[in-house]
Protein backbone atom coordinates (compact mmCIF):
# COMPACT_ATOMS: atom_id res chain seq x y z
CA UNK A 1 0.00 0.00 0.00
CA UNK A 2 1.30 3.44 -0.95
CA UNK A 3 1.67 5.89 1.95
CA UNK A 4 2.99 9.45 1.73
CA UNK A 5 3.90 10.83 5.17
CA UNK A 6 3.30 14.55 5.67
CA UNK A 7 4.17 15.07 9.34
CA UNK A 8 3.64 13.40 12.73
CA UNK A 9 -0.17 13.75 12.60
CA UNK A 10 -0.90 13.72 8.88
CA UNK A 11 -0.36 11.33 5.96
CA UNK A 12 -1.88 10.32 2.65
CA UNK A 13 -2.49 6.84 1.32
CA UNK A 14 -4.23 5.06 -1.49
CA UNK A 15 -7.86 4.42 -0.58
CA UNK A 16 -9.03 0.86 -0.01
CA UNK A 17 -12.57 -0.50 -0.21
CA UNK A 18 -12.62 -0.76 3.59
CA UNK A 19 -12.44 3.08 3.62
CA UNK A 20 -15.70 3.45 1.67
CA UNK A 21 -17.97 3.79 4.69
CA UNK A 22 -15.85 6.43 6.45
CA UNK A 23 -15.22 8.36 3.24
CA UNK A 24 -18.87 8.31 2.22
CA UNK A 25 -19.96 9.51 5.69
CA UNK A 26 -17.50 12.41 5.40
CA UNK A 27 -18.87 13.38 1.98
CA UNK A 28 -22.45 13.03 3.18
CA UNK A 29 -21.82 15.05 6.34
CA UNK A 30 -20.37 17.98 4.37
CA UNK A 31 -22.42 17.50 1.21
CA UNK A 32 -23.78 21.05 1.13
CA UNK A 33 -20.44 22.84 1.54
CA UNK A 34 -18.62 20.45 -0.83
CA UNK A 35 -21.33 20.82 -3.48
CA UNK A 36 -20.51 24.51 -3.91
CA UNK A 37 -17.27 23.67 -5.77
CA UNK A 38 -17.28 19.93 -6.59
CA UNK A 39 -19.38 18.72 -9.53
CA UNK A 40 -19.54 15.05 -8.50
CA UNK A 41 -21.33 15.43 -5.16
CA UNK A 42 -24.83 14.79 -6.54
CA UNK A 43 -23.55 11.56 -8.15
CA UNK A 44 -22.23 10.30 -4.81
CA UNK A 45 -25.41 9.29 -3.05
CA UNK A 46 -24.58 5.80 -1.76
CA UNK A 47 -21.61 4.03 -0.24
CA UNK A 48 -21.39 2.04 -3.48
CA UNK A 49 -20.64 5.27 -5.38
CA UNK A 50 -17.66 5.78 -3.09
CA UNK A 51 -16.52 2.20 -3.73
CA UNK A 52 -16.63 2.97 -7.47
CA UNK A 53 -14.45 6.05 -6.86
CA UNK A 54 -11.99 3.97 -4.82
CA UNK A 55 -11.77 1.35 -7.57
CA UNK A 56 -11.26 4.10 -10.18
CA UNK A 57 -8.52 5.61 -7.99
CA UNK A 58 -6.77 2.26 -7.58
CA UNK A 59 -6.87 1.69 -11.35
CA UNK A 60 -5.39 5.15 -12.03
CA UNK A 61 -2.67 4.50 -9.46
CA UNK A 62 -1.82 1.11 -11.00
CA UNK A 63 -1.68 2.63 -14.50
CA UNK A 64 0.26 5.71 -13.28
CA UNK A 65 -2.33 8.07 -14.79
CA UNK A 66 -3.64 9.51 -11.50
CA UNK A 67 -2.97 9.28 -7.79
CA UNK A 68 -5.99 10.16 -5.65
CA UNK A 69 -5.24 9.62 -1.97
CA UNK A 70 -7.22 9.84 1.24
CA UNK A 71 -5.97 12.38 3.77
CA UNK A 72 -5.59 10.95 7.26
CA UNK A 73 -5.34 13.42 10.13
CA UNK A 74 -4.78 11.81 13.50
CA UNK A 75 -5.77 8.47 11.89
CA UNK A 76 -9.14 9.79 10.66
CA UNK A 77 -10.05 10.34 6.99
CA UNK A 78 -10.67 14.07 6.56
CA UNK A 79 -10.55 14.52 2.77
CA UNK A 80 -8.96 13.54 -0.52
CA UNK A 81 -6.00 15.00 -2.39
CA UNK A 82 -3.64 13.92 -5.09
CA UNK A 83 -2.84 13.98 -8.75
CA UNK A 84 -6.03 14.11 -10.82
CA UNK A 85 -4.12 13.67 -14.06
CA UNK A 86 -0.56 12.61 -14.76
CA UNK A 87 1.02 13.16 -18.18
CA UNK A 88 4.19 11.10 -17.86
CA UNK A 89 5.45 11.88 -21.37
CA UNK A 90 5.40 15.65 -20.79
CA UNK A 91 6.12 15.40 -17.04
CA UNK A 92 3.02 17.46 -16.16
CA UNK A 93 0.44 16.69 -13.51
CA UNK A 94 -2.50 18.39 -11.85
CA UNK A 95 -3.26 18.47 -8.15
CA UNK A 96 -6.80 18.41 -6.81
CA UNK A 97 -8.06 18.41 -3.24
CA UNK A 98 -10.99 18.73 -0.87
CA UNK A 99 -11.33 18.70 2.90
CA UNK A 100 -14.25 18.23 5.26
CA UNK A 101 -15.44 21.66 6.42
CA UNK A 102 -14.72 21.19 10.13
CA UNK A 103 -11.05 20.39 9.33
CA UNK A 104 -10.48 23.55 7.31
CA UNK A 105 -8.48 26.45 8.72
CA UNK A 106 -5.89 24.26 10.49
CA UNK A 107 -3.22 24.30 7.77
CA UNK A 108 -3.92 20.69 6.83
CA UNK A 109 -4.31 21.31 3.11
CA UNK A 110 -1.27 23.59 2.91
CA UNK A 111 0.85 20.78 4.38
CA UNK A 112 -0.77 18.18 2.12
CA UNK A 113 -0.29 20.15 -1.11
CA UNK A 114 3.30 21.02 -0.15
CA UNK A 115 4.04 17.31 0.36
CA UNK A 116 2.36 16.35 -2.91
CA UNK A 117 4.29 19.01 -4.82
CA UNK A 118 7.58 17.98 -3.21
CA UNK A 119 6.88 14.32 -4.03
CA UNK A 120 5.97 15.15 -7.65
CA UNK A 121 9.05 17.28 -8.27
CA UNK A 122 11.73 15.54 -6.22
CA UNK A 123 10.71 11.87 -6.28
CA UNK A 124 8.66 11.42 -9.45
CA UNK A 125 10.72 14.06 -11.31
CA UNK A 126 7.81 15.84 -12.95
CA UNK A 127 8.55 19.29 -14.35
CA UNK A 128 5.21 21.08 -14.07
CA UNK A 129 2.39 20.98 -11.53
CA UNK A 130 -0.93 22.65 -12.21
CA UNK A 131 -3.76 23.47 -9.86
CA UNK A 132 -7.03 24.70 -11.37
CA UNK A 133 -9.50 26.36 -9.03
CA UNK A 134 -12.88 27.91 -9.70
CA UNK A 135 -12.93 31.68 -9.60
CA UNK A 136 -14.62 32.57 -6.32
CA UNK A 137 -13.23 29.62 -4.36
CA UNK A 138 -11.00 31.84 -2.22
CA UNK A 139 -10.10 29.17 0.37
CA UNK A 140 -8.71 26.85 -2.29
CA UNK A 141 -6.96 29.70 -4.11
CA UNK A 142 -5.07 30.63 -0.95
CA UNK A 143 -3.20 27.31 -0.95
CA UNK A 144 -1.22 27.55 -4.21
CA UNK A 145 -0.73 31.27 -3.62
CA UNK A 146 0.84 30.60 -0.21
CA UNK A 147 3.04 27.83 -1.59
CA UNK A 148 4.55 29.96 -4.36
CA UNK A 149 2.62 28.70 -7.37
CA UNK A 150 2.37 31.25 -10.18
CA UNK A 151 -1.03 32.45 -11.33
CA UNK A 152 -1.02 31.97 -15.10
CA UNK A 153 -4.48 33.12 -16.06
CA UNK A 154 -8.14 32.23 -16.26
CA UNK A 155 -9.83 29.55 -18.36
CA UNK A 156 -13.28 30.82 -19.23
CA UNK A 157 -16.31 28.60 -18.62
CA UNK A 158 -14.20 25.47 -18.27
CA UNK A 159 -16.33 23.49 -15.80
CA UNK A 160 -20.06 22.79 -15.63
CA UNK A 161 -21.11 23.07 -11.99
CA UNK A 162 -24.69 21.73 -11.76
CA UNK A 163 -26.52 24.57 -13.49
CA UNK A 164 -23.84 26.99 -14.66
CA UNK A 165 -20.31 27.24 -16.01
CA UNK A 166 -17.46 28.44 -13.84
CA UNK A 167 -14.12 29.92 -14.85
CA UNK A 168 -10.91 28.38 -13.46
CA UNK A 169 -7.76 30.13 -12.36
CA UNK A 170 -4.69 28.16 -13.46
CA UNK A 171 -1.74 28.05 -11.05
CA UNK A 172 1.54 26.35 -11.86
CA UNK A 173 4.80 25.39 -10.23
CA UNK A 174 7.83 24.31 -12.25
CA UNK A 175 10.74 22.20 -11.10
CA UNK A 176 12.89 25.32 -11.53
CA UNK A 177 10.64 27.36 -9.19
CA UNK A 178 10.93 27.45 -5.42
CA UNK A 179 8.25 25.72 -3.37
CA UNK A 180 7.62 27.98 -0.39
Amino acid sequence: MFVLPVDNELYLRIAEEKDAEELFKLIDRFRESLREWLPWIDRTIRKEDTITFIQFSQKGFAEFTSMNLVILYREKIVGVAGFNEMDVENKVLSIGYWLGQCYQGNGIMNRVVRSLADFALNHLHFNRIEIRIAVGNKKSQAIPEKLGFKKEGVLRETEWLYDHYVDHIVYSLLASDNLE
